[in-house]
């Protein structure tokens, strides 16, 4: 489908790239190459104008590209592969709490069934709303400003959990309650020693405990001088798996 004023486009120029929405007044100057409206809309992904491949983002590139942040975000690398550990699809329910800029909570909210997501920080509830609505995203995601703990919940109402916050472990009893038998459990933590901790908290309540750590390591793409790029978004976070227990 060819591109239209409105839509959002993604700018591929060498190693840049760039998301943007084609309104009245976008352009886009590099090395003296300048993009205008007129010059994208009409144009079908794939074509290449002025230097820029035109394509449409995929929800991997409005994350990394288009969300605003204030925190370091759960990045793609490791939400979608959360997602697939929790088994998320139509039929199921989950719960997230400490959604920060939104992004993982986008991600969940393609494959659930229903979201339902807790930020107790009010700049951070307003800018998810804020990238989610820019982009037209999580239309099954139920978020409210309040810390989870006050959240009144029927007993084994999720498959599957999702926390990010600063300390989990005053949730766990909570989180665990408010599971279905046998569902999933994910937390995201950014050192060993809370890992730790969160280890010996949980032995009671669940089984099928895993820690993973996920590296992304990218390439140059040139064939003549293959090599791994100068940089890496190497680690961002420590992952922990669990299933709920009976």
């Amino acid at each position: 489908m060819s591109f239209k004023e409105g839509d959002f486009v993604l700018l591929v120029a060498g190693d840049r790239r760039y998301v943007k929405r084609l309104s009245k007044d976008f352009s886009l100057n590099l090395k003296d190459r300048l993009l205008k409206l007129e010059d994208v809309v009409g144009r079908n992904p794939g074509e290449v104008v002025k230097g820029f491949c035109l394509l449409h983002p995929t929800l991997e590139d409005v994350i990394l590209l288009g969300f605003d942040r204030k925190t370091q975000i759960v990045y793609p690398k490791d939400s979608f592969y959360i997602a697939f550990k929790l088994d998320l699809s139509r039929e199921k329910r989950l719960l997230e709490f400490g959604v920060g800029s939104g992004a993982s909570t986008a991600v969940f909210s393609r494959l659930a069934g229903e979201v339902w997501a807790y930020e107790v920080r009010e700049e951070f509830y307003r800018l998810a709303r804020k990238n989610w609505e820019k982009f037209d995203l999580c239309k099954n995601v139920r978020l409210e400003n309040v810390d989870f703990s006050v959240v009144d919940l029927e007993y084994g109402y999720f498959d599957a959990v999702f926390v990010d916050v600063k300390d989990p472990l005053p949730y766990l009893d909570k989180v665990w309650k408010v599971m279905k038998p046998g569902g999933a459990f994910s937390c995201l933590l950014p050192t060993t020693n809370q890992v730790s901790s969160l280890l010996r908290d949980m032995e009671s309540l669940f089984c099928h405990v895993e820690v993973v750590e996920l590296l992304k390591r990218p390439y140059k793409v040139n064939p003549d001088r293959l090599r791994p790029q100068d940089l890496m978004t190497a680690h961002t976070g420590y992952l922990v798996f669990a299933r709920k227990r009976i």
